[in-house]
């Protein structure tokens, strides 16, 4: 197989409000990967399937050296966010060729990863055939803040009223969900 492009969205700019395609981020399809022919040290390659486009990372288009909950991304560099991928080719025992895989990756075509353990990424299986988009969302980052911080803090009962500031966004719909569940309204 001969070198394919290997697209990716660029941080290109801090912005000063809404980021604004084209300005703030870039699409560079001037990469290629040779998936045959890449080192591998060890390691494999992932073929991005899904990726997550969550409010927090407009909080990460920020200057290095502003406080922030997350960490910056770095200009000229992908963006970087959840994710499902395919491994397409490994030199690595835990992740076999055709495994999907979840974790934080660059928002381009392909990665090469060095392990599963110390890049943070686990291997996923889809045994009831969800859409992958699913893991980055209601069984991703979302999903998963929103039970753990309800199951957590909410110290609501059944029938009462559950208010929540940020019910728009993918977290604050999740623990909607959730507290009708619970019974409140």
């Amino acid at each position: 197989m001969a070198p394919i492009r290997n697209a990716r969205t660029i941080f290109h700019s801090v912005p000063t409000g809404y980021p604004i395609p084209g300005k703030t981020t870039l699409y560079d399809d001037t990469k290629i990967i040779d998936i045959e022919n890449t080192p591998l040290n060890g390691g494999f390659i992932l073929k991005t399937l899904v990726l997550s486009v969550d409010p927090y990372l407009r909080n990460r288009m920020c200057d290095p050296n502003d406080k922030s909950y997350a960490w910056p991304f770095t200009l000229g560099e992908p963006l970087i966010s959840h994710g499902v991928g395919v491994v397409v080719r490994s030199e690595n025992a835990k992740a076999q060729v055709g495994s999907h895989v979840y974790g934080l990756m660059c928002h381009q075509e392909y990665n090469v990863f060095k392990d599963l353990e110390s890049e943070g990424l686990m291997i996923i299986e889809n045994k009831e055939g969800l859409p992958w988009s699913v893991y980055v969302g209601a069984a991703g980052m979302p999903g998963k803040t929103a039970y753990f911080a309800w199951k957590e803090y909410s110290k609501a009962k059944k029938g009462e009223v559950a208010f929540v500031t940020t019910g728009g966004g993918p977290v604050g719909s999740f623990v909607i969900q959730l507290a009708k569940l619970d019974g409140l309204k």
